[in-house]
Protein backbone atom coordinates (compact mmCIF):
# COMPACT_ATOMS: atom_id res chain seq x y z
CA UNK A 1 0.00 0.00 0.00
CA UNK A 2 1.50 3.69 -1.00
CA UNK A 3 1.57 5.78 2.30
CA UNK A 4 1.32 8.32 -0.35
CA UNK A 5 -1.61 7.44 -1.28
CA UNK A 6 -3.65 7.24 1.64
CA UNK A 7 -2.74 10.38 2.34
CA UNK A 8 -4.26 11.60 -0.73
CA UNK A 9 -7.49 9.68 0.78
CA UNK A 10 -7.36 11.42 3.79
CA UNK A 11 -7.56 14.37 2.55
CA UNK A 12 -10.13 13.62 0.04
CA UNK A 13 -12.44 12.22 3.16
CA UNK A 14 -11.69 15.78 5.23
CA UNK A 15 -12.83 17.95 2.08
CA UNK A 16 -15.20 16.13 0.67
CA UNK A 17 -14.33 17.31 -2.70
CA UNK A 18 -11.33 15.96 -5.37
CA UNK A 19 -10.57 19.61 -6.68
CA UNK A 20 -10.13 21.06 -3.26
CA UNK A 21 -7.96 18.00 -1.91
CA UNK A 22 -5.60 18.60 -5.07
CA UNK A 23 -5.02 22.15 -4.09
CA UNK A 24 -3.82 21.55 -0.86
CA UNK A 25 -1.66 18.88 -2.21
CA UNK A 26 -0.99 20.68 -4.95
CA UNK A 27 -1.42 17.79 -7.15
CA UNK A 28 -3.30 17.48 -10.61
CA UNK A 29 -6.84 16.16 -10.43
CA UNK A 30 -6.45 13.98 -12.95
CA UNK A 31 -3.34 12.04 -11.02
CA UNK A 32 -5.33 12.34 -7.64
CA UNK A 33 -8.24 10.56 -9.32
CA UNK A 34 -5.59 8.01 -10.64
CA UNK A 35 -4.12 7.28 -7.10
CA UNK A 36 -7.41 6.96 -5.25
CA UNK A 37 -8.57 4.46 -7.79
CA UNK A 38 -5.20 2.78 -7.50
CA UNK A 39 -5.21 2.68 -3.74
CA UNK A 40 -8.92 1.37 -4.18
CA UNK A 41 -8.01 -1.46 -6.70
CA UNK A 42 -5.00 -2.25 -4.46
CA UNK A 43 -7.48 -3.16 -1.35
CA UNK A 44 -10.45 -4.31 -3.12
CA UNK A 45 -12.94 -1.89 -1.82
CA UNK A 46 -14.84 1.75 -3.23
CA UNK A 47 -13.61 4.30 -0.66
CA UNK A 48 -15.25 7.17 -2.13
CA UNK A 49 -18.69 7.59 -3.89
CA UNK A 50 -19.97 10.87 -5.35
CA UNK A 51 -22.87 12.36 -4.57
CA UNK A 52 -24.84 16.02 -4.78
CA UNK A 53 -23.27 17.07 -1.34
CA UNK A 54 -19.71 16.33 -2.76
CA UNK A 55 -17.22 13.21 -2.34
CA UNK A 56 -18.47 10.91 0.42
CA UNK A 57 -16.87 8.04 1.91
CA UNK A 58 -18.67 4.72 1.86
CA UNK A 59 -19.33 2.40 5.18
CA UNK A 60 -15.79 0.32 3.70
CA UNK A 61 -13.92 4.13 3.31
CA UNK A 62 -14.80 4.94 6.94
CA UNK A 63 -13.13 2.11 8.26
CA UNK A 64 -10.20 2.42 5.79
CA UNK A 65 -9.77 6.29 6.58
CA UNK A 66 -10.39 5.81 10.51
CA UNK A 67 -7.21 3.20 10.18
CA UNK A 68 -5.75 5.49 8.08
CA UNK A 69 -5.20 8.35 9.62
CA UNK A 70 -4.67 6.25 13.03
CA UNK A 71 -1.14 5.14 10.95
CA UNK A 72 -0.26 8.48 9.52
CA UNK A 73 -0.49 10.00 12.89
CA UNK A 74 2.14 7.31 14.26
CA UNK A 75 4.12 7.74 11.50
CA UNK A 76 4.92 11.55 12.47
CA UNK A 77 5.10 10.27 16.30
CA UNK A 78 7.88 8.44 14.81
CA UNK A 79 9.52 10.98 12.64
CA UNK A 80 8.86 13.52 15.82
CA UNK A 81 10.46 11.15 18.34
CA UNK A 82 14.24 10.47 16.14
CA UNK A 83 13.94 14.19 14.50
CA UNK A 84 13.07 16.26 17.36
CA UNK A 85 17.35 16.21 18.54
CA UNK A 86 17.95 17.10 14.74
CA UNK A 87 15.31 19.96 14.14
CA UNK A 88 18.28 22.73 13.64
CA UNK A 89 20.50 20.29 11.31
CA UNK A 90 20.41 21.32 7.64
CA UNK A 91 19.45 17.97 5.14
CA UNK A 92 20.17 18.40 1.20
CA UNK A 93 19.85 15.51 -0.95
CA UNK A 94 19.99 14.61 -4.27
CA UNK A 95 21.10 12.26 -7.04
CA UNK A 96 22.43 13.03 -10.50
CA UNK A 97 24.12 12.02 -13.57
CA UNK A 98 27.94 11.53 -14.05
CA UNK A 99 28.32 15.24 -15.02
CA UNK A 100 31.16 17.59 -14.27
CA UNK A 101 29.35 21.23 -14.44
CA UNK A 102 27.03 20.06 -12.16
CA UNK A 103 29.75 18.05 -9.37
CA UNK A 104 31.52 21.71 -10.03
CA UNK A 105 28.36 23.64 -8.76
CA UNK A 106 28.04 21.06 -5.55
CA UNK A 107 31.90 21.76 -4.87
CA UNK A 108 30.78 25.46 -4.58
CA UNK A 109 27.77 24.76 -2.80
CA UNK A 110 29.13 23.06 0.04
CA UNK A 111 31.51 25.96 0.64
CA UNK A 112 28.24 27.95 1.38
CA UNK A 113 28.11 26.38 4.71
CA UNK A 114 29.83 28.38 7.72
CA UNK A 115 31.73 26.36 10.25
CA UNK A 116 28.78 26.50 13.02
CA UNK A 117 26.20 24.77 10.31
CA UNK A 118 24.71 21.46 11.08
CA UNK A 119 24.41 19.99 8.31
CA UNK A 120 23.57 16.42 6.44
CA UNK A 121 24.60 16.36 2.18
CA UNK A 122 23.96 13.41 0.12
CA UNK A 123 25.18 13.71 -3.14
CA UNK A 124 24.31 10.41 -5.25
CA UNK A 125 25.63 10.28 -9.19
CA UNK A 126 23.44 7.38 -10.49
CA UNK A 127 21.22 6.72 -13.78
CA UNK A 128 17.85 8.26 -14.20
CA UNK A 129 15.90 5.20 -13.17
CA UNK A 130 17.42 5.39 -9.42
CA UNK A 131 17.78 9.15 -9.22
CA UNK A 132 13.80 8.80 -9.34
CA UNK A 133 13.69 5.68 -7.71
CA UNK A 134 15.40 7.71 -4.93
CA UNK A 135 12.95 10.73 -4.59
CA UNK A 136 9.75 8.25 -4.38
CA UNK A 137 11.55 5.51 -2.34
CA UNK A 138 15.03 6.28 -0.41
CA UNK A 139 13.61 10.00 0.45
CA UNK A 140 15.75 12.21 -1.58
CA UNK A 141 14.58 15.81 -2.12
CA UNK A 142 15.88 16.21 -5.74
CA UNK A 143 16.74 14.25 -8.41
CA UNK A 144 18.23 15.45 -12.02
CA UNK A 145 17.52 13.02 -14.80
CA UNK A 146 19.42 13.80 -17.77
CA UNK A 147 18.00 11.81 -21.79
CA UNK A 148 18.15 12.24 -25.24
CA UNK A 149 15.59 14.42 -26.79
CA UNK A 150 13.99 11.89 -28.80
CA UNK A 151 12.90 10.42 -25.74
CA UNK A 152 11.13 13.57 -24.08
CA UNK A 153 7.82 12.04 -24.50
CA UNK A 154 8.33 8.80 -22.36
CA UNK A 155 10.00 10.61 -19.57
CA UNK A 156 7.69 13.22 -19.39
CA UNK A 157 4.47 11.00 -19.07
CA UNK A 158 6.55 8.90 -16.76
CA UNK A 159 7.02 12.03 -14.15
CA UNK A 160 3.92 12.84 -14.70
CA UNK A 161 2.22 9.50 -13.78
CA UNK A 162 4.58 9.60 -10.87
CA UNK A 163 3.32 13.17 -9.88
CA UNK A 164 6.61 14.34 -10.03
CA UNK A 165 7.56 17.87 -10.91
CA UNK A 166 9.96 18.69 -13.45
CA UNK A 167 12.33 21.70 -15.03
CA UNK A 168 14.93 22.03 -17.47
CA UNK A 169 18.25 22.40 -16.46
CA UNK A 170 20.42 22.35 -19.60
CA UNK A 171 20.74 21.26 -23.24
CA UNK A 172 23.82 20.49 -24.80
CA UNK A 173 25.34 17.63 -26.97
CA UNK A 174 28.00 15.69 -25.99
CA UNK A 175 31.62 16.25 -26.64
CA UNK A 176 34.63 13.95 -26.55
CA UNK A 177 37.37 13.71 -23.86
CA UNK A 178 41.10 12.50 -24.31
CA UNK A 179 44.52 12.34 -23.04
CA UNK A 180 46.33 15.59 -24.64
CA UNK A 181 49.18 12.62 -25.15
CA UNK A 182 45.75 11.12 -27.48
CA UNK A 183 46.48 10.52 -31.30
CA UNK A 184 42.76 11.34 -31.63
CA UNK A 185 44.02 15.09 -29.60
CA UNK A 186 46.12 16.14 -32.74
CA UNK A 187 43.53 15.41 -35.17
CA UNK A 188 41.84 18.46 -37.18
CA UNK A 189 38.38 16.52 -37.08
CA UNK A 190 37.04 13.96 -35.53
CA UNK A 191 35.10 11.63 -37.10
CA UNK A 192 32.90 8.33 -35.82
CA UNK A 193 35.73 6.27 -38.16
CA UNK A 194 38.45 7.82 -36.09
CA UNK A 195 37.10 6.22 -32.83
CA UNK A 196 36.46 2.71 -34.13
CA UNK A 197 40.05 2.08 -33.42
CA UNK A 198 40.44 3.27 -30.08
CA UNK A 199 38.67 2.48 -26.23
CA UNK A 200 35.31 3.77 -25.70
CA UNK A 201 34.74 4.92 -22.00
CA UNK A 202 31.21 4.05 -21.50
CA UNK A 203 28.62 4.10 -18.68
CA UNK A 204 26.31 1.67 -19.47
CA UNK A 205 23.26 2.37 -17.55
CA UNK A 206 21.07 4.08 -19.77
CA UNK A 207 17.44 3.74 -19.13
CA UNK A 208 14.06 5.21 -21.01
CA UNK A 209 10.68 4.53 -19.38
CA UNK A 210 8.29 2.26 -21.23
CA UNK A 211 11.24 0.64 -23.57
CA UNK A 212 13.57 -2.14 -22.39
CA UNK A 213 16.55 -1.63 -21.80
CA UNK A 214 18.03 -3.50 -24.57
CA UNK A 215 16.51 -0.93 -27.20
CA UNK A 216 17.95 1.90 -25.30
CA UNK A 217 21.49 0.38 -24.81
CA UNK A 218 21.74 -0.50 -28.99
CA UNK A 219 20.70 3.26 -29.69
CA UNK A 220 22.23 4.79 -26.91
CA UNK A 221 26.12 2.86 -27.39
CA UNK A 222 25.71 1.41 -31.13
CA UNK A 223 27.55 -1.52 -32.71
CA UNK A 224 31.35 -0.76 -34.28
CA UNK A 225 33.13 -0.23 -31.85
CA UNK A 226 35.31 -3.36 -30.45
CA UNK A 227 36.59 -2.06 -27.57
CA UNK A 228 34.69 -0.65 -24.76
CA UNK A 229 35.34 -0.59 -20.84
CA UNK A 230 32.15 0.02 -18.40
CA UNK A 231 32.93 2.47 -16.14
CA UNK A 232 30.31 3.92 -12.97
CA UNK A 233 32.83 6.30 -10.86
CA UNK A 234 33.88 9.55 -12.37
CA UNK A 235 37.45 9.31 -10.85
CA UNK A 236 38.20 5.73 -12.19
CA UNK A 237 36.97 6.89 -15.21
CA UNK A 238 39.53 10.50 -15.60
CA UNK A 239 42.16 8.18 -14.02
CA UNK A 240 41.72 5.30 -17.05
CA UNK A 241 41.68 8.45 -20.11
CA UNK A 242 45.11 10.12 -18.30
CA UNK A 243 47.04 6.63 -17.94
CA UNK A 244 45.51 5.20 -21.44
CA UNK A 245 46.12 7.73 -24.34
CA UNK A 246 44.06 4.58 -26.44
CA UNK A 247 40.94 5.94 -24.38
CA UNK A 248 37.88 8.38 -24.90
CA UNK A 249 34.84 9.39 -23.17
CA UNK A 250 31.65 10.97 -24.56
CA UNK A 251 30.68 13.58 -21.59
CA UNK A 252 28.63 17.05 -21.10
CA UNK A 253 31.13 19.95 -21.44
CA UNK A 254 33.62 19.82 -18.80
CA UNK A 255 35.37 22.92 -16.73
CA UNK A 256 38.46 23.81 -18.34
CA UNK A 257 40.03 23.91 -14.64
CA UNK A 258 39.62 20.18 -14.83
CA UNK A 259 40.60 19.14 -17.91
CA UNK A 260 43.92 21.16 -16.64
CA UNK A 261 43.42 18.91 -13.34
CA UNK A 262 43.57 15.58 -15.67
CA UNK A 263 45.43 16.98 -18.35
CA UNK A 264 42.73 16.19 -20.77
CA UNK A 265 41.42 17.83 -24.13
CA UNK A 266 37.79 17.97 -24.86
CA UNK A 267 36.97 17.99 -28.59
CA UNK A 268 33.86 18.04 -30.39
CA UNK A 269 32.57 15.19 -33.16
CA UNK A 270 30.92 16.96 -36.06
CA UNK A 271 28.40 13.55 -36.64
CA UNK A 272 27.45 13.86 -33.09
CA UNK A 273 24.21 15.84 -33.50
CA UNK A 274 22.33 14.07 -30.69
CA UNK A 275 20.47 16.88 -27.87
CA UNK A 276 20.44 15.47 -24.36
CA UNK A 277 18.36 17.55 -21.81
CA UNK A 278 19.38 17.60 -17.73
CA UNK A 279 16.10 17.89 -15.82
CA UNK A 280 15.67 19.09 -12.44
CA UNK A 281 12.73 16.61 -10.74
CA UNK A 282 10.72 16.47 -6.90
CA UNK A 283 7.69 15.38 -6.10
CA UNK A 284 5.14 17.97 -6.60
CA UNK A 285 4.38 18.37 -3.26
CA UNK A 286 7.56 19.06 -2.03
CA UNK A 287 8.43 22.45 -0.91
CA UNK A 288 11.85 23.53 -1.90
CA UNK A 289 13.77 24.48 1.31
CA UNK A 290 16.57 27.77 0.87
CA UNK A 291 19.82 25.22 0.99
CA UNK A 292 17.95 23.65 -1.98
CA UNK A 293 17.41 27.22 -4.12
CA UNK A 294 20.97 27.75 -2.82
CA UNK A 295 22.34 24.77 -4.70
CA UNK A 296 19.92 25.39 -7.72
CA UNK A 297 21.13 29.35 -8.04
CA UNK A 298 24.82 27.64 -8.08
CA UNK A 299 23.38 25.06 -10.94
CA UNK A 300 22.63 27.33 -12.88
CA UNK A 301 25.27 29.79 -12.51
CA UNK A 302 27.77 26.36 -13.59
CA UNK A 303 25.12 25.51 -16.77
CA UNK A 304 25.50 29.66 -17.95
CA UNK A 305 29.61 28.97 -17.68
CA UNK A 306 30.25 25.60 -18.74
CA UNK A 307 27.63 24.80 -20.91
CA UNK A 308 26.04 27.80 -22.40
CA UNK A 309 29.44 28.61 -24.54
CA UNK A 310 29.14 25.10 -26.08
CA UNK A 311 25.99 25.77 -27.67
Amino acid sequence: MNLLHMKYAVEVADTHSLNKAAKRLYVGQPNLSRAIKELESSLGITIFERSSEGVLLTPDGEIFIRYAKSILKQIDDVEFLFTKERTEKKRFSISVPRASYIADAFAKFTTTFSLGDKAELFYKETNAKRAISNILQEDYRLGIIRYAENYDKFYRESLEEKNLSYDLVAEFHYVLIMSKDSPLASLDKITYDDLRNYVEIAHADPYVPSLSFAEVKKEELPDGFARRIFLFERGSQFDLLVQNPECFMWVSPIPEELLTRYNLVERECEENKRIYRDILIHRKDYRLSDIDKRFIELLFEAKKAIIDPMM
